[in-house]
């Protein structure tokens, strides 16, 4: 008889290369996921402070004075795209930096140049105040001359946000925000109840701005002394401006397409409407705001799916929880918030419910484009921009009433999805060779 022969497995050794990969992707995963939640939390404050606010100034004062403070608001929103382009390159480059003074001076180099653009996009905001309230159909260019003071601080805000995302310090980030939106809240329960009306309601953004940039203080690695300054590449920088241009185009110009089309006391409604539509896109936001500077500093070669997996289906089920709930409940919503003086023609309350399938459709799109923009200079931006001009276009020959606004925006945006999602869709049939021979 022969013997047995004994074979011993022996188990694969990982290499320190396999090791610090598999670290890395449960750090991965944890700090997306739990930056991810503190970033929702804070978003929650933000939107029940936004929300104040909004009803505050649309109660007080009524909706065609809540469609002056709307539009006036908006404007800042527009100027946003510099705003989050500073913050984007800011917190893209830091994460890549792996030493304090690197880090220190990227933060130095985009507030110097932040501070330079905002006041220069304060000045220019002055300087058309005429034209631009005219426009508008706003009562007084005091209020476009009010805003441009804080727009003077809100571009460095933009850099000062970009230091924090950057380093991870997504409590810090995420106390700033929420910080900004109470004090506008405040301020606009001091400013109107003093009598100043709409002007008061814009003076209160503006202070709202300038005392974000003040607190909280950046991370102390950010305040190091450093010897060099740092030149972002015209190529990082110009897909940061076309990213934020569509994007804030996208989320805005149709509240002033409707300011210039409607009646005051549509646009106001419209701009009700539109709000819900805004605390969507925030919470979606904060998301990826959670994602970017992990995946920023992620490998470039790694393809670990987890950073983009996550945040879409975090995005999916709050965007599905909004369209399920405005569409069950518009009355109740649009009445208990903005209050009796706010009301529309029964047939037109799944505005609400539909003005949310456009955004939440948008977010998941907004996902998609953060990702490739974090790992690369991807062209989604510039195919974003061409989708806020088709915007434009679209609401300027489509606006027989409020719903074929939306309809135009919810189409455009179903477009838009669907082309940011063929990268993904290319890189997973790149990585499963199965689904590249069903192909």
């Amino acid at each position: 008889m022969k013997p047995e022969t004994v074979v011993t497995v022996t188990p694969p050794r990982l290499g320190l290369r396999d090791a610090v990969a598999s670290l890395r992707s449960q750090s991965t995963h944890a700090r997306v996921l739990g930056g991810s939640i503190i970033m929702l939390l804070g978003s929650v404050l933000v939107s029940v402070f936004n929300f104040g606010y909004n009803v505050a100034v649309a109660r007080m004062l009524g909706p065609a004075s809540f469609g002056h403070a709307a539009a006036v608001g908006t404007l800042l929103m527009l100027v946003s795209a510099i705003t989050l382009s500073f913050q984007l390159v800011a917190a893209k480059f830091i994460a890549r930096n792996d030493t304090d003074e690197g880090k220190a001076a990227v933060y130095a180099t985009t507030r110097r140049q932040a501070w330079s653009v905002g006041l220069i996009l304060g000045s220019a905001l002055v300087l058309s105040s005429g034209f631009v309230s005219e426009y508008l159909n706003l009562p007084s260019r005091w209020l476009v001359i009010i805003l441009a003071i804080g727009l003077a601080f809100y571009v460095p805000l933009g850099a000062k946000r970009g230091g924090l995302q950057g380093t991870c310090r997504f409590g810090q980030l995420s106390w700033n925000l929420v910080l900004e939106t109470l004090i506008k809240l405040l301020g606009a329960f001091f400013f109107i109840e003093l009598g100043y009306g709409v002007e008061g309601a814009v003076a209160a953004v503006s202070l709202s701005v300038i005392l974000a940039y003040f607190f909280p203080r950046v991370p102390q690695e950010l305040r190091r002394s450093h010897r060099h300054s740092v030149k972002v590449t015209f190529g990082e920088g110009m897909q940061a401006i076309v990213f934020f241009t569509g994007q804030v185009v996208i989320n805005n110009v149709d509240i002033l397409l409707v300011k210039h089309f409607f009646p005051a006391d549509q646009a106001g409604l419209y701009a009700a409407i539109a709000l819900v539509g805004r605390v969507l896109y925030l919470a979606a936001w904060s998301v990826v705001s959670a994602m970017f500077p992990v995946s920023a500093g992620a490998d470039p070669e790694d393809e670990n799916s987890t950073v983009l997996v996550v945040p879409l289906i975090i995005v999916l089920f709050i965007s599905l929880a909004f369209i399920v709930g405005l569409g069950a409940f518009p009355e109740l919503v649009l009445r208990a918030t903005f209050g009796s003086g706010f009301h529309m023609d029964p047939n037109m309350y799944s505005l609400l419910s539909l003005r949310a399938a456009a955004t939440g459709t948008y977010c998941l799109a907004v996902v998609l484009m953060a990702y490739e923009i974090s790992r690369k200079i991807a062209n989604t931006g510039w195919i974003q921009l061409a989708m806020s001009g088709a915007i434009v276009l679209g609401v300027y020959f489509f606006h027989s009433d409020l719903r074929e606004v939306v309809v135009v925006q919810l189409v455009l945006m179903v477009v838009l999805l669907m082309i940011a999602s063929l990268p993904f869709f290319r890189t997973q049939f790149r990585r499963n060779p199965v689904l590249e021979e069903a192909a």
